[in-house]
């Protein structure tokens, strides 16, 4: 089977002053995804790595780059599925979770749920070890 990775980085006019950083970013996150699928891990696991780096990068309007919302607070949104079961694990308005993909795989594979928001969402993160994380913006 061949594989392939596609990923990207939002749908927005992108300033020239920010391509680089954009395109590097989309890079990085694609080759972190194609190495974890060369390691014989899951296309899932490769899904969760590739948005946990882009998660992880300044350059993209999530994570720690997010745009504050009205209140200049950070309000984080994240889904997975996963295509061979169809399941899916969802999170909105989550505050002060570094990797929000990474909770919503969490509610997709350790709950009844599949869409948890705000401070259900954040409660949940607690249940499941995840460390508040003030690094945001």
């Amino acid at each position: 089977m061949k594989r392939a990775v596609i990923v990207h980085g939002g749908a927005w006019k992108i300033p020239k002053k920010q391509e680089k950083p954009c395109l590097e970013g989309a890079e990085r996150a694609a080759k972190i995804a194609m190495n974890c699928l060369l390691d014989d891990n899951s296309a899932l696991d490769a899904v969760e790595v590739a948005v946990e780096c882009m998660e992880n990068n300044p350059a993209f309007d999530a994570g720690v780059g997010s745009v504050l919302n009205a209140e200049g607070e950070i309000e984080l949104d994240a889904a997975i599925m996963d295509g061979r079961t169809l399941n899916a694990g969802a999170v909105a308005a989550v505050r002060n979770i570094r990797n929000p993909v990474s909770l919503a795989r969490k509610v997709m594979e350790n709950s009844d749920h599949v869409f948890l928001v705000g401070e259900g969402a954040n409660k949940f993160a607690t249940l499941q070890g995840f460390e508040k994380f003030d690094g945001l913006r």
